[in-house]
């Protein structure tokens, strides 16, 4: 592991912005320390754990109880979920939402964009990925670290025949107290909740967290905000190429039946995530790409 790590060092690090590391479980890390912010991002499913603008609070969400091991999912910052979410509607034993968020990715290239690190990491399909799901693909996560952090992820169809896929960036926005933060953006929006089979519903005003929530709202494409009155800020989720926006927390009871998250942490972060799954379920031809994006900005309340 210190070898590859060396030699990533040597290809990739940017003196005094931009490290390989041996991060929490041994795991391949890149971490960041700029004038704009500090991060980190594993190799371990492209994973997004820590981002701090400068002057700001962290805005990531990360379980003390989560697993850092190699298979397994990381509790918290921004698990990438492809190419299905939830559970796999043909096969059960499969692994929840997706393959991508527990395989190591391939560093590509860490490079500066003004006073932001941009991080480049690629996954393609494999002997593994194939008995999963029977398509060929290249998929980059290109991370831009700075006083915003934006996400992108880009699909590439390298099959002969077209696929369709869904696809989450799933990230947990730490917040003060969820029971007190409003998410706007979302007022007049249909929605299917997965608490009540799916069962269209319509949202009306802001979205408040009063309990255990698992709703996928339909043809938002708007930007988004989370307003938290105890951390004082909002965060705002500007979104792009993204039809479906998930709002998920487990709440108390669930909480406790999560081995990989503390019995009182699910009031510490809201799942607001740009995804297109269900109905909005991605289609592919052959050699075409399609690109999900999220931007994330922080501001005083």
């Amino acid at each position: 592991m210190n070898q590859m790590i060396g030699e990533l060092n040597s290809r990739f690090a940017i003196d005094g912005v931009a490290q390989v590391v041996a991060g929490r479980g041994g795991l391949t890390a890149v971490r960041i320390n700029s004038d704009a912010a500090t991060a980190e991002i594993y190799l371990h499913g492209a994973h997004v754990a820590s981002w701090q603008p400068a002057g700001a609070e962290e805005v990531i969400f990360l379980s003390e109880h989560s697993h850092w091991e190699p298979g397994r999912a990381i509790r918290g910052g921004i698990p990438i979920c492809f190419p299905w979410f939830r559970a796999k509607a043909d096969d059960p034993k499969a692994p929840q939402h997706g393959f991508a968020r527990t395989t190591e990715w391939k560093l590509e290239s860490v490079s500066l964009d003004g006073k932001s690190v941009v991080i480049a990491l690629a996954l393609e399909s494999s002997d593994a990925s194939l008995k999963l799901w029977p398509h060929k693909f290249r998929a980059v996560h290109r991370i831009t670290a700075g006083a915003d952090l934006k996400l992108e992820l880009a699909v590439t169809n390298l099959d002969t025949e077209p696929f369709q896929f869904e696809e989450a960036l799933h990230t947990y926005h730490r917040v003060g107290d969820v029971e007190q933060v409003r998410v706007t953006g979302l007022d007049g929006a249909a929605y299917l909740d997965n608490r009540d089979s799916n069962r269209r519903k319509m949202q009306q005003a802001d979205v408040v967290l009063t309990g255990a929530m698992d709703n996928a709202y339909l043809d938002t494409t708007q930007t988004l905000e989370i307003l938290d009155p105890v951390l004082q800020r909002r965060v705002q989720i500007e979104k792009q190429n993204s039809l479906t926006t998930v709002v998920w927390n487990p709440w108390a009871e669930a909480a406790k039946a999560m081995a990989d998250l503390g019995d009182e942490e699910w009031k510490q972060f809201a799942c607001v995530e740009a995804s297109n799954i269900l109905s909005a379920i991605v289609t592919l031809a052959s050699g075409e790409q399609h690109t999900i994006a999220a931007t994330i900005r922080v501001a005083k309340l």
